[in-house]
């Protein structure tokens, strides 16, 4: 098996190699700029929420997915 690039910490995975770095940083520069842009022209808390859930969304889900796809394997509890 090739090296895990996430660990299982809970419900989040923590990067623990290079790939898996830079797969996080990825979607989080990316969910920066789609804040920025839509603040930019939002009138109200709830109008950037809207705004960016329909980018953020997706771009955690995959993430999430690479993260579940790419980590180590849990122990068994009796192994």
């Amino acid at each position: 098996m090739k090296a895990p690039w996430f660990r299982s910490c809970g419900w989040f995975w923590l990067p623990i190699s290079v790939p898996g770095i830079v797969a996080t940083l990825l979607p989080l520069v990316f969910a920066v700029q789609v804040f920025l842009a839509v603040d930019r022209r939002s009138h109200s808390v709830s109008d950037t929420l809207f705004g960016i859930f329909p980018y953020w969304a997706p771009a955690f889900l995959l993430w999430a997915g690479l993260a579940t796809k790419t980590s180590r394997p849990e122990k068994a509890a009796g192994e």
